[in-house]
């Protein structure tokens, strides 16, 4: 499991006094005003959002010491993590952190390993997973599968991995025979 967890990202500037938009991944977004400090990704940057405003697809930000655009400017991307033990723990069996999922075996219903999860995405229409396969299934890079109880029965964090059901699961088509005509 990390050990701090990204809470936050600094979008561009947000006017000329050094306000920044702000793009929130907590549950809660006003709780990302209850951390403090909140440090970058080598973790010797630290940050205290002062204010925090809703807008049309994010939140806008007031970080102390920032009086700019040029200063925040300078921030545009700058991801906001803090401790892991800063956190509350998940509600119930079925809520889980992002960073807790990354890296975790993917197995298919027979137990073999299919590939490692690299993200969970979120389109618009729900979660989704994002694993890389460790056999060419296909051309992709990665396969994304929705993160539901059919897709994903079991998230078995300790063990390190997740279980995809089959219907969800994407087989690498059989090579044709030599010789085979391929053209329909």
């Amino acid at each position: 499991m990390a050990d701090r967890i990204l809470v936050a990202r600094i979008g561009a500037p947000h006017g000329v006094r050094g306000e920044v938009r702000l793009f929130v991944f907590t549950e809660d977004p006003g709780a990302v005003l209850d951390y403090d400090p909140l440090t970058d990704a080598t973790g010797k940057k630290r940050f205290r959002i002062a204010t925090l405003r809703a807008a049309k697809d994010h939140f806008v930000a007031r970080i102390e010491g920032i009086a700019d655009r040029t200063a925040a400017e300078a921030l545009t991307n700058v991801d906001l993590f803090v401790p892991r033990d800063a956190l509350p723990p998940p509600d119930d069996e079925d809520t889980f952190y992002h960073a807790d999922l990354i890296g975790l075996d993917v197995q298919d219903e027979a137990g073999a390993v299919i590939g490692k999860v690299v993200a969970l995405q979120d389109f618009g229409a729900g979660d989704i997973l994002e694993y890389a396969p460790t056999m060419p299934a296909t051309k992709a890079k990665t396969l994304m599968v929705p993160f539901s109880n059919d897709a994903v029965p079991v998230v078995d964090l300790p063990g390190r991995r997740v279980v995809i059901a089959e219907a969800f699961v994407e087989r690498r088509p059989a090579e044709p025979e030599e010789g085979e005509d391929t053209s329909d």
